[in-house]
């Protein structure tokens, strides 16, 4: 009897917000394993605010997710079957054929994964993942911030800006500002991941709070939401200011153009650097990455949290509340053991 993998395709690309109804779960045999092919079955995979852009037809810094054909991402995974010496049965994996529970992946795509008793083997799709390494290469490569500074990081409280605000920590930020939004999650950053203040988005304008929680000014902006947030960094930034443009994902379901800040003179007048990145850019950095960040969160130094969602069947939702802003630190979900 042949494999069965479930897969949730994409049925239809999404106009606004994504829909239960754009996607569907389906069952079919997988190919046996050839010679350099691995079987592999995922334990989790991630949904991420990049695959949004996946939905829309169209070819942005990555291709577009085909119809009627399963969806990729991260996951992790075991290898139940190997076809490849270098990786025997039971080896824990990182592989790009998420959104499904079994796939054949070619073993030149597959990473194998040192597990760390104290690290769950999620946490490589998240705080030792991309998300991970977009906070590590954005706020040092490209924002290069130094010791002394002051950092504000929007959307905070998700998988990329918690880690970001810590990693300021560590590097002798002078004071870490972030935005969520909700109270909950103003309080997790504060109490729990070490952010000096933060405020809820919702509770006024970004301008006034941020104003004042940095009556100083700021010299690093960490940006995933775009809109009011950017202009509101402009507005606040001290000069020479560095902005890591890494997400704008108030406007991702957005069905007609988006103003953009109203105040972009100050880019002149305030000599501010504000360079968009993609993490897949840079690759010089992994190694480093790794070596400073799997130790500081091995020894609790750096604090992480996942939102996890169970079965397969609800990925779908999964990806639409991760887009609302409903998850707290990576979301995640859950498809075997």
């Amino acid at each position: 009897m042949p494999t069965m993998a479930r897969e949730i395709h994409l049925l239809a690309y999404p106009a606004g917000e994504p829909q239960p109804g754009d996607f569907t779960l389906v069952e079919r045999p997988l190919p046996e394993p050839r010679h350099g092919e691995l079987l592999i079955r995922n334990q989790a995979i991630s949904v991420d605010p990049y695959m949004r852009g996946k939905m829309t037809g169209k070819r942005t810094y990555t291709a577009p997710y085909e119809l009627n054909a399963p969806m990729e991402g991260r996951a992790v995974g075991v290898v139940e079957v190997s076809r490849d010496p270098d990786f025997t049965e039971g080896t824990v994996v990182l592989h790009d054929a998420g959104w499904r529970d079994r796939a054949v992946v070619g073993s030149g795509h597959v990473r194998a994964i040192n597990v760390i008793d104290a690290i769950p083997v999620t946490a490589h799709l998240g705080v030792l993942g991309m998300p991970g390494r977009t906070a590590y290469v954005g706020l040092f490569e490209k924002a290069r911030m130094r010791g002394g500074e002051s950092v504000f990081v929007s959307g905070a409280a998700g998988a990329v800006g918690g880690l970001v605000g810590q990693l300021a920590r560590l590097r002798g930020a002078s004071r870490v500002i972030g935005s969520a939004g909700s109270a909950e999650k103003v309080d997790y950053l504060v109490n729990e991941l070490g952010f000096d203040a933060a405020f809820n988005y919702k509770d006024g304008p970004v301008v006034e709070q941020l104003s004042q929680l940095a009556p100083h000014g700021i010299d690093i902006y960490f940006d995933n939401v775009g809109g009011d947030h950017l202009e509101a960094a402009m507005a606040v930034a001290n000069p020479f200011a560095r902005f890591a443009l890494c997400g704008a994902i108030s406007g991702y379901n957005a069905t007609e153009p988006q103003p953009g800040p109203r105040n972009m003179a100050l880019i002149v007048t305030k000599r501010l650097m504000l360079q968009g990145f993609i993490v897949t850019d840079t690759s010089d950095a992994t190694a480093d990455f790794y070596r400073e960040v799997a130790p500081a969160v091995a020894d609790g130094r750096l604090k992480f949290r996942e939102t996890v969602v169970e079965g397969l069947e609800n990925a779908p939702e999964a990806f639409i509340s991760m887009l609302r802003g409903a998850n707290t630190g990576k979301m995640v979900v859950r498809v075997g053991t």
